[in-house]
């Protein structure tokens, strides 16, 4: 009998949880959750706060995405380990230990959250589309949701065909940036000081942080993650399951240390590019426009073929994080299609209302900072209750960190409101 990808996979991983097996090849195995997750840390919504911070204000809220990668790596690993070790996603314990009308208000707030994601996601695919083509922007759309859906179908042939398909993707963004850098004239020194002087030059670079972070921690990918890895592996025995841990937490640490990268590079080509010549540019057409002439065809070439491949793939895993949101809060499970029409009308929506897509993908990543909060607090909540985790519950050191990465999303977040609120 023929097994499928996904159980010689899984045969792989208990094999080697077992200890039968050993090595680089049996570790690939493992890859594959954090990878999908990892596509929500490189989606055009962070094309745009990127460029706006690069041309804006050069390397110097490089720091910014830096830390919101350090954050992201922290509660990227903590849905992991949640997802593991409860055997449920995060949506499901919410629904399951706190009170309803709590629970409530918290899908309410994470499909909001899931709209301006796949408005951002879906956006940044057609945009590109469009700009490879020369369609209307309103045919790439139609274009991305084609796309978007034959590759969702997939998921019907189990975990790891779409895990492939998905690290494919994060590989051809990676190796577009790699010649973005490989091409421009980088001023690395002046790009170190970036990471390590934190900094804000005025109120408008504020804006652009809080949008950093909101592009760069996902409240979708938390969800998603603690989904993604409870049975991949089975139900190991407590010697394997803290081996399937230690497996989780270095794909974790590898997954978003080349999103991370990625981001930097974004912002680190956007100042190189823009920022001593054209520091107003803030919208990716103009951005793809400008590039050929200041760094070459190649330049530009890369950053649309890397545009199109971060907006199909967040695209397809915003989707997933959708259902997997829905089912988890509400026991409801619907169609795949009716699921990307629902997260793809808003913006369709915004395009047909005519406002600027580059301002949309910007303000979306607003909306999904403020919406943060509620997966990240309720993620600390019950990573650091012993009768849920056992063994594997948070320790002092890891919790502070958790609570203060929360902390900080939370105050950047009140200061955001407050200056809206003031004018």
């Amino acid at each position: 009998m023929q097994t499928s990808l996904s159980d010689r996979t899984r045969l792989s991983m208990a094999e080697t949880l077992a200890g039968n097996r050993r090595g680089l090849r049996p570790a690939l195995a493992f890859f594959g959750p954090a990878v999908i997750a990892s596509v929500a840390y490189m989606d055009p919504g962070n094309y745009a706060t990127n460029i706006q911070a690069g041309a804006g204000y050069g390397y110097a809220l490089l720091w910014v995405v830096l830390m919101a990668n350090g954050i992201a790596m922290l509660f990227q690993a903590l849905s992991a380990r949640l997802g593991i070790v409860t055997g449920k996603n995060l949506a499901e314990l919410c629904r399951d230990h706190f009170p309803r009308p709590l629970v409530g208000v918290m899908w309410a707030v994470s499909e909001v959250a899931a709209m301006a994601t796949d408005l951002a996601e879906f956006l940044g695919g057609a945009i590109g589309l469009a700009l490879l083509f020369g369609l209307p922007l309103m045919q790439g759309m139609i274009a991305t949701a084609v796309i978007t859906y034959a590759i969702l179908l997939l998921g019907g042939r189990g975990f790891r065909p779409m895990e492939l398909v998905i690290a494919t993707f994060v590989g051809i963004i990676g190796l577009s940036y790699l010649a973005e850098m490989l091409i421009a004239p980088v001023d690395w020194g002046a790009a170190g000081m970036g990471l390590v002087s934190p900094a804000l030059p005025d109120a408008a670079a504020l804006t652009i942080a809080v949008g950093i972070i909101g592009a760069t921690v996902m409240p979708h990918a938390i969800y998603l993650h603690s989904g993604l890895t409870q049975d991949r592996a089975g139900s190991p025995d407590p010697v394997a399951k803290r081996r399937l841990l230690r497996y989780s937490n270095r794909e974790v640490v590898i997954a978003l240390a080349v999103a991370g990268m990625i981001n930097m590079a974004m912002v680190i080509m956007a100042a190189t590019a823009f920022h001593q010549g054209n520091p107003e540019v803030a919208e990716i057409e103009t951005a793809y426009h400008m590039l050929t002439p200041l760094l070459g065809a190649a330049a530009a070439g890369a950053f649309l073929v890397s545009l199109i491949a971060s907006g199909i793939s967040s695209s397809v895993v915003g989707t997933m994080a959708g259902q997997m949101i829905m089912q988890g809060f509400l026991r409801r499970r619907i169609p795949v299609w009716l699921r990307r029409l629902v997260t793809m009308a808003p913006a369709f929506v915004v395009v047909a209302m005519g406002v600027n897509p580059t301002e949309a993908l910007v303000l979306s990543q607003v909306v999904l900072s403020i919406a943060l909060p509620v997966p990240m607090v309720a993620l600390v909540i019950f990573t650091a209750r012993p009768e849920l985790m056992g063994e594997h519950v948070t320790g002092p050191l890891v919790r502070g960190l958790a609570i203060l990465g929360a902390g900080v999303v939370l105050s950047l977040n009140a200061v955001l409101l407050y200056g809206f609120f003031a004018g």
